[in-house]
């Protein structure tokens, strides 16, 4: 394994680290036997850092990784998100009583007594140009119940408006092959300000894995069915932002990436990598094959300059004019 320091913070977390919403709920069927095996499987391989969040299952995947982690908590990163389960519009979601309150529930949860790294979940953009949440994370941080804190959010926009805030240490965003606008501008000023990237959805809801067919179809409780056009919340959340028909259209223009690599997604996920910037991606997962699939990515080779090259032009012409929402 190897690990990149989460900017200036000190903690070296794997650069292959995990998310844990598919075994919380919402893409499908899991079951806690192989959620456990998966998240043990992963930390001996040396992922030492998982995100969570307190609507994940409705606080499932925190209970779950509570389980895997037992023993281990000094050793054993765990990132954890609030805001979505109140209304991400409303200034009381933020209030310092709101807040505690969501941190203490995940601390309970988690059997943790401290967060190592708390993120507010996608919040209203709103609420990051106002910015009284993050002088409620400072209390939270004075009290010692959270480490470092971060944003998770949706857009470029939101992410230069959380640099402005000296103590934001990550940032968390949709990056991948099909999503590239963060490397324009966002990457370098995170850099430069010390402050870690975190990816998220690095295989775009698994388009980029290259195993999809247009006449695919997904379970009810599966986001790619309930929110492929953005209806449950935010469409970039759920294959990039594209739809899931042009999704498949232009991932197989891009199975070419898997050309010596082993596989489209271990291409995917080795394309992250290569930008010094990124910290960690954080690909989920829902049992012990997925998680050993991801982290082959370790292995594979670079892209070369001609190859990263093609890479954006194909998104320059064919990929961005698709993507939809606010990204």
């Amino acid at each position: 394994m190897n690990y990149r320091e989460l900017g200036n913070t000190g903690l070296k977390v794997s650069e292959i680290s995990f998310g844990t919403w598919a075994i919380g709920g919402s893409w499908g069927k899991t079951t806690d036997e192989e959620s456990l095996k998966s998240l043990d499987y992963a930390m001996e391989q040396g992922v030492n850092f998982f995100d969570t969040a307190d609507v994940y299952g409705d606080g499932h995947s925190e209970r779950l990784l509570a389980k895997a982690t037992k023993g281990r908590e000094d050793e054993v990163y765990v990132a954890t998100k609030f805001c979505r389960q109140g209304d991400i519009h409303a200034p009381e979601t933020y209030s310092y009583e709101q807040v505690s309150t969501y941190c203490e529930a995940s601390l309970r949860r988690l059997a943790r007594e401290r967060i190592d790294l708390y993120q507010i979940h996608c919040p209203a953009t709103k609420i990051l140009e106002e910015g009284e949440v993050f002088h409620v994370l400072d209390c939270l941080q004075r009290e010692g119940k959270v480490r470092h804190y971060g944003v998770s959010v949706e857009s470029v926009e939101e992410g230069l408006l959380c640099l402005e805030h000296p103590h934001v240490k990550s940032l968390q965003v949709i990056f991948n092959l099909f999503r590239q606008k963060p490397a324009e501008e966002l990457f370098q000023r995170a850099k430069k300000q010390g402050v870690g990237i975190i990816v998220r959805l690095p295989l775009a809801s698994g388009l980029l894995t290259g195993k999809f067919k247009q006449s695919d179809t997904f379970e009810e409780d599966d986001h790619r069915h309930f929110n492929n056009d953005g209806h449950a919340f935010n469409v970039g959340e759920t294959f990039a932002g594209l739809g899931f028909q042009k999704g498949v259209e232009l991932s197989n223009e891009l199975k070419w990436i898997a050309e010596g690599r082993g596989s489209m997604a271990e291409a995917s996920l080795r394309w992250i990598l290569d930008y010094p910037e990124v910290t960690c991606i954080i690909p989920g997962f829902k049992n012990t094959r997925q998680v050993e699939q991801n982290l082959r990515a370790l292995h594979t080779p670079s892209f070369t300059q001609e190859e990263q090259e093609r890479v954006k032009t194909f998104y320059d012409e064919k990929v961005k004019q698709h993507i939809r929402g606010v990204y």
